[in-house]
């Protein structure tokens, strides 16, 4: 028995043992719901089964925002727990998995376009409403955002900073990068329909204080693709890197009629995920922006001063990209070069005629 199979084993036994505690002191499973996602064809509804004492008070923004950072790291999971998810006339019967989430797919929904509500139901808790983002039919651009460094000031690289500004730091306090919202914003303007995504390698349970500080600085609204902390099957730890490779492949397939804008930062390894999937599928990409982080952030980064691999997209003139130290300056570089691309005068022959020829799918 490996490791990670020890540490897993050792999880279970005490998630039974704590909620079994819980269940005698009075606590009852309650469901957190994130914001779904879809399309008129299918709509993903995303929630967590938790145990909650119901004599605490409800939570609410003022004392969500107030608290300190692991404390949102305080939650008991309830695993293969009954769920029942309604959406319209719809009723579909799942359990929740080691960890006590559910992801389930639901076609024929009969919603209509835009935000909508969902109904999250399971055994022994309150039912709960949750919030789905339904695209527009004949939509063709969206925006997949990171978050650490990208629009919230980490520091991911500073170790010792990070975990003070992740851990310690009431959720409230948290900075954003200087210009990014404003830079989402024009690109919003230009591409009013597009749906938001925010990427992460952070943990679900970051996901009421992230919500609340997209809004809080006037980031738009959308769907976060965050992931679980703890063992897997094959280690200790997930793999951030293949988290965000497979929730970007996996935008491309459920939205096929879309092409996608990636934010990131080069720190760590965003600019790697972007080129590989540039080189996959170069035709579903509008553009690619990197916000560039300081010699001195490199260097506790990963011990260079430069980025880890700054080449392996500007090399390619199949996908359009911009870089800057903020969103201010991505922004003045978005303008001058606007996503989509437009023929240019010095543009390569190839390259213009196949920019012609997107345009005038898209038309």
């Amino acid at each position: 028995m490996g490791i990670a199979d020890i540490a897993r084993k050792t999880e279970r036994a005490l998630v039974r043992f704590g909620t079994e505690r819980k269940a005698a002191q009075g606590w009852l499973p309650s469901i957190i719901g994130y914001y779904g996602f879809g399309d008129s064809t299918q709509v993903r509804v995303l929630g967590r089964v938790v145990m909650a004492d119901p004599n605490a008070p409800a939570p609410t923004p003022a004392n969500r925002k107030s608290q300190r950072g692991f404390q949102q790291f305080f939650t008991l999971q309830v695993p293969n727990h009954q769920v029942t998810v309604r959406v319209g006339d719809q009723a579909v019967e799942t359990r929740t998995n080691e960890n006590g989430y559910i992801d389930v797919l639901i076609r024929d929904h009969g919603l209509d376009t835009g935000w909508q509500e969902v109904t999250i139901e399971a055994s022994g808790a309150d039912p709960i409403q949750a919030q789905v983002q339904i695209v527009a039919p004949g939509t063709t651009i969206g925006l997949v955002s990171d978050i650490d460094d990208t629009v919230l000031v980490t520091w991911l690289p500073r170790s010792m900073i990070a975990a003070y500004n992740s851990w310690y730091l009431p959720t409230d306090m948290r900075k954003p990068v200087p210009g990014m919202a404003d830079f989402y914003q024009d690109l919003l303007r230009k591409h009013p329909d597009a749906p938001v995504f925010y990427l992460s390698t952070g943990a679900w349970n970051t996901f009421s204080s992230l919500t609340l500080f997209l809004a809080k600085h006037g980031f738009p609204k959308g769907p976060l693709l965050l992931t679980d902390w703890g063992p897997t099957p094959t280690g200790l730890f997930r793999n951030g890197v293949e988290h965000k490779r497979v929730q970007l492949r996996n935008l491309i397939i459920d939205f096929p009629d879309i092409n996608w804008i990636l934010v990131g930062d080069d720190g760590q390894h965003d600019p790697l995920i972007f080129g590989n999937i540039a080189g996959e599928h170069p035709d579903r990409l509008a553009g690619i922006a990197l916000r560039n982080l300081s010699p001195q952030e490199h260097v506790l980064s990963h011990g260079s001063a430069t980025p880890i691999d700054p080449a392996n997209m500007a090399q390619r003139n199949d996908v359009p990209y911009v870089q800057g130290s903020d969103g201010f300056e991505l922004l003045a570089e978005y303008q001058q070069h606007p996503f989509p691309r437009e023929v240019t005068a010095d543009m390569p022959a190839d390259v213009a005629a196949e920019v012609a020829a997107d345009a005038a799918a898209d038309d």
